[in-house]
């Protein structure tokens, strides 16, 4: 979920590639490194073009991955990360030894310049080490909250979600919240179509919204009758209709009750919270293909009223209709 932020964000409009840059250190880890490549890395000939200049950097020859897992060597130096328009910054689980201090000042000067910055996991503590998260919002694992806050007290942390979009500084929980970031940060940079381009490709949801919580709590066995995903099927083909609870359990041949429990637990949000997401999407959809039509594309995504459709936009990608159209319609950029 994309929020409002007084913070300058780096347009991927501007002359020139959008320059994502990676900075790997020693014992980073390699999940969120697959992660950054798979999302900001890879060709998309099904999409017709790239969509970021991609690279790797170190400060030292060779890195050894976390325990030794494997060296990584080959990519550029440290200097690289000051040509970053997006700069993601080592994540590692050893969080009480020092970040290295090269690396800390390439984060801050990419903050200087106004670059992005992102952080995987414990890449929180990498940023809040450089100084550059006081008096912002951020999340990391929760396991480290206590750490975190501890050592970092001017830091606004959110323990207990999947991400959070600060403008121009972005932070994501455990290893898994890296991808609903990184399609957040796609989606936030080329719309809701190519995002989920990018989505289907990682075989991954499209969206799971950023205030979504980290973990459950109490978790529930896995049955496979229990599967969400023929209801979510069904009611995908049907958004632009009046759909409540009760209809939703009904085809899932379960109470409310229970539905909105298999929701919480394997979704992390509540059905009209999904229902809602899902139609806002759609609706960005319909306006990158080209409808100009607000009501109509209220109507066609179920969002009612083009009042309605105007705020939910608004809340969900932190654009109204008419500025989402500017900058992903068919004649952007």
């Amino acid at each position: 979920m994309a929020q409002e932020s007084s913070h300058a964000v780096p347009s991927v409009h501007a002359a020139g590639p959008h320059r994502v840059v990676v900075i790997v250190d020693e014992n980073s880890n390699p999940f969120e490194l697959g992660c950054a490549t798979e999302i900001f890395g890879l060709r998309r000939p099904e999409i017709g073009r790239d969509l970021y200049d991609f690279r790797l950097c170190s400060p030292e020859p060779t890195t050894p991955m976390r325990d030794g897992f494997f060296t990584l060597t080959g990519v550029a130096e440290l200097e690289a990360a000051d040509s970053a328009d997006t700069l993601i910054v080592p994540n590692r689980p050893d969080i009480e030894v020092p970040r290295r201090p090269a690396v800390l000042d390439a984060v801050r000067r990419a903050h200087a310049r106004g670059a992005r910055l992102v952080g995987f996991c414990s890449g929180a503590f990498t940023l809040a080490e450089a100084g550059v998260l006081d008096g912002r919002r951020a999340t990391a694992h929760w396991q480290w909250a206590g750490s975190f806050r501890a050592r970092f007290p001017e830091v606004r942390l959110e323990s207990d979600v999947l991400f959070v979009d600060d403008g121009d500084i972005l932070t994501a929980a455990g290893s898994a919240a890296a991808l609903d970031l990184g399609l957040h940060i796609v989606r936030r940079d080329h719309g809701a179509e190519i995002a989920n381009a990018v989505s289907r490709r990682l075989v991954f949801a499209a969206h799971r919204d950023g205030g979504q919580r980290q973990f459950v709590e109490r978790p529930v066995p896995h049955l496979p009758d229990e599967s969400l995903a023929p209801v979510l099927a069904w009611a995908q083909e049907r958004l632009d209709s009046v759909l409540t609870v009760s209809e939703l359990a009904a085809r899932a041949a379960v109470s409310p009750a229970t539905l909105h429990r298999r929701f919480q637990a394997q979704l992390g949000t509540t059905p009209l919270a999904w229902l809602t997401g899902e139609r806002v999407a759609l609706a960005c959809r319909l306006i990158e293909r080209g409808e100009s039509r607000f009501d109509v594309v209220a109507r066609s995504s179920g969002l009612g009223t083009a009042a309605n459709l105007r705020a939910l936009m608004r809340r969900e990608t932190g654009l109204n209709p008419l500025a989402y159209r500017r900058r992903f319609g068919p004649r952007a950029g």
